[in-house]
């Protein structure tokens, strides 16, 4: 199975085969590597209203995984995450749009490694994952602040 990509949008700001060298990539340095992980690319409000019903936070976000386990016979994993953000922080940060998906992308798959980003010094090994995933895939260096403090 792997990595299966379902686009629920229209824009495409990113080739399918990115976003599967972006989570395949991520579940390596996260050691998670042999994990079948479904990659859902939704829009805004659909991110949102996941956001709401299975985290009970209802603005919008970036990105949300969920860990399914690894002994059913689906994926042992469904990353969703939003394209319309992703397109609209791009713009406002000056960067590609295809760079910040993937680091949308990076930044879920380590969360179902164990990485997290809610204290201080694991949010500091969150990104310098990212950075080393997103150095390896190719993706030119941004260090200007993501998080929303």
């Amino acid at each position: 199975m792997g990595i299966r990509v379902t686009w629920d949008v229209d824009t495409r700001p990113i080739e399918a085969e990115a976003v599967v060298a972006a989570v395949t990539e991520a579940l390596a340095h996260g050691g998670r590597a042999s994990i079948d992980v479904d990659v859902i690319l939704v829009d805004d409000p659909t991110l949102t209203d996941l956001h709401a019903r299975f985290l009970g936070d209802p603005t919008p976000t970036d990105v949300i995984s969920f860990e399914l386990g690894e002994d059913g016979p689906g994926p042992a994993a469904e990353l969703y995450v939003s394209v319309d953000c992703a397109s609209r922080v791009a713009a406002e940060r000056g960067v590609g749009a295809a760079r910040e998906l993937a680091l949308y992308l990076v930044h879920g798959t380590l969360h179902l490694c164990g990485y997290d980003d809610h204290e201080a010094r694991e949010r500091e090994a969150m990104r310098a994952a990212e950075q080393a995933v997103l150095t390896k895939l190719g993706y030119p260096r941004d260090d200007a602040p993501h998080d929303r403090e």
